[in-house]
This record gives C-alpha cells, sequence and structure tokens, in this order.
C-alpha cells in the first residue's frame, strides 16, 4: 500500500511538473484539469513534425500540448527513446536530423520567456560567423537581451543587453539573429574581434550586398569605433563604388 500511494504521488509530481511547463509557472491560478480530448494519432504526429523540422527537431511542452501530446504522450516517447528531453519543458525529435546551429536554436529555446517566445538574438562574433562574413569560429555564444532578461547564461554564453529593434533582427530557421548591418557595428565596438577581422567582414557583406554602401557610410557617421578602425571602414566603403 504504501508503494502504491508513493507511486501515485510521483505521477501526480510529475504530471504538476508537465504543467508547469505547458502553462508556465502561473499555473496554479488558472483553472480546470488540463484535458486533450479526442487525439487523432496521425494528426497530432503530423502536427508536431512540422513544428520541429522548422527548429532542427525542437518543440517546446506547449506545443506538443497544442499538436496533441498529453503529458503521458510525451512520458512514452520519451520512454522509447523517440523523443529527447533536453531542457525544461523543451524536447527533441530523434529522427530529424541535427540543425547545422543546434547550439543557437537550443540557447534560443533556452531564453524563451512564460509565453514560449524567444527572447534572445544571436549577435555580435556568433551572427558574424551565421551570416558567414568569417572563418573564424568565436570562444563563446553572444546572444543579445532585453535588460530585464533575468536568467543566468550557461558556460559558454554570453549575454548582451540591450533595447532591441525589429529591423535590426532577421529569422532563421530555429532562431533569430541581428542584420549583417547591426552585426558590423556591434563587432566593430566589440573588444573580442580584432581590427583586421571587421574590415574583411565589412568588405565581404557590401560584396555580397549584405549591407548597402550608404547604410554602413551613415552608421559609420555616428558610431564609437576607434578612430583607425573608423579611417579604414570608410576607406572600404569608398573603395565598394
Amino acid at each position: 500500500m504504501v508503494f502504491a500511494v508513493a507511486h501515485r504521488l510521483h505521477k501526480t509530481s510529475k504530471y504538476l511538473k508537465f504543467r508547469v511547463e505547458v502553462f508556465g509557472p502561473d499555473v496554479q491560478t488558472r483553472s480546470g484539469a488540463f484535458s486533450m480530448g479526442y487525439r487523432s494519432n496521425r494528426e497530432a504526429e503530423d502536427r508536431l513534425r512540422a513544428t520541429a523540422e522548422a527548429r532542427g527537431g525542437y518543440f517546446t511542452a506547449r506545443e506538443a500540448a497544442g499538436a496533441g501530446y498529453g503529458f503521458s504522450h510525451l512520458c512514452y516517447h520519451v520512454g522509447t527513446g523517440r523523443f529527447e528531453r533536453v531542457l525544461h519543458g523543451v524536447y527533441r525529435l530523434r529522427s530529424l536530423p541535427i540543425s547545422p546551429h543546434d547550439e543557437l536554436v537550443r540557447l534560443s529555446l533556452w531564453s524563451r520567456d512564460q509565453f514560449d517566445r524567444p527572447q534572445a538574438v544571436v549577435s555580435h562574433a556568433s551572427a558574424l560567423a551565421v551570416h558567414g562574413l568569417t572563418l573564424l569560429l568565436p570562444e563563446c555564444v553572444h546572444l543579445s537581451v532585453l535588460p530585464s532578461f533575468r536568467k543566468q547564461p550557461p558556460p559558454g554564453c554570453t549575454l548582451h543587453r540591450r533595447v532591441g529593434t525589429p529591423p535590426d533582427v532577421v529569422p532563421r530557421e530555429g532562431f533569430n539573429v541581428t542584420t549583417a548591418l547591426r552585426t558590423l557595428l556591434d563587432v566593430a565596438v566589440a573588444p573580442d574581434v580584432a581590427e583586421d577581422e571587421v574590415v574583411r567582414a565589412a568588405r565581404m557583406a557590401l560584396e555580397r550586398g549584405l549591407v548597402s554602401r550608404r547604410a554602413l557610410a551613415a552608421e559609420l557617421q555616428r558610431m564609437g569605433a576607434p578612430a583607425s578602425l573608423m579611417s579604414r571602414l570608410r576607406r572600404v566603403v569608398q573603395a565598394s563604388r
């Protein structure tokens, strides 16, 4: 009997944890039990797969619930190895290929708020690599977040706090990244990116049409980069005419 009670308490605890993953920390203020109702296995699988395919195989508990996967379904598929639980409220469909930017997708999901909205944007040297403007691999992942962001970054991740604007951000598969122009401006004043690398990246961005000469020239007029770098960047802009 003691074992039966303990087993029921364990299942109840796991169920409540799932509800928190789906509804957020204010789950206790929501009324009614979580019920999936009728569920078509094929339709649920198709919906979840479509979500996961757009993000390197990842999906959240909230998205799984929306597709038709309840607590028992998630537990079952994690147990069989079909799903992998990678973060609090984040799972991965193992049958899908891993994204080339797997770490960036994971960190984007790590940064999400209680409504499942990612808060972090890939930026600085990491964004430089995403745009293909450098062959160097950054020593850590750089993310930009709002000043109100409260999560502590995991090892190997550096947070930059600033107020972002929508035109400065572009979507990628599973994460958001700063535009090529915003990225160049960020690395121009970053202490961990060499001046030669910034100049090379600016030249590549202009040649590939990722930034316009007019936009880069205008931004150079009002940024606080070192004088030597400013002079070299202006020459790059002039040479691109």
